[in-house]
């Protein structure tokens, strides 16, 4: 952690903290009732026809909800400061917390896979910002490297993730 991320911490308790810590542990998210902020700092991605407008649609997946998972895991684990958080295996649902470089400012990351039907899966990912108002693309942005990073592992889909 940077001394200012240290220093921002006597103000913001989360950015005094290393890794997942600082934070309690993301409770099994209801996907299905996402309420986002009226603030423009969260991104969303989720199958086309998603109950909530994603800001980038994702493509049906060739291969089953589990191991769409584990590949969403295993990209996230590549990322630079990002921690797991919390784990539902039952449920398909990861959470994540990303630390920025410099402040040490947290963002939750929450993965949901989904069966789609028996040659598929469909993946959400839910991006948002602990602090602030607004948070310059970011959490878009990190959404767009992991689905990238994500079709590389899993191989072509049927679909390519589309930004709206």
């Amino acid at each position: 952690m940077s001394p200012l991320g240290w220093i921002l911490g006597l103000v913001l308790p989360a950015c005094a903290a290393a890794g997942a810590n600082g934070l309690p542990v993301p409770p099994l998210l209801d996907v299905a009732h996402i309420e986002r902020p009226a603030s423009p700092n969260t991104a969303l991605a989720a199958p086309a026809g998603w109950m909530r407008k994603p800001d980038i649609v994702t493509p049906v997946y060739p291969v089953p909800a589990d191991r769409l998972l584990a590949a969403i895991g295993r990209v996230a684990g590549a990322q630079p400061r990002t921690f797991l958080a919390g784990a539902y295996p039952d449920a398909r649902q990861l959470h994540w917390v990303v630390r920025s470089a410099v402040f040490n400012f947290p963002d939750l990351v929450t993965a949901q896979a989904m069966l789609h039907d028996p040659a598929g899966s469909s993946l959400l990912l839910y991006s948002r910002s602990v602090y602030g108002y607004g948070d310059f693309g970011v959490n878009r942005q990190r959404l767009t490297v992991w689905l990238a990073a994500l079709d590389n592992a899993v191989g072509p889909s049927a679909e390519r993730p589309t930004p709206l």
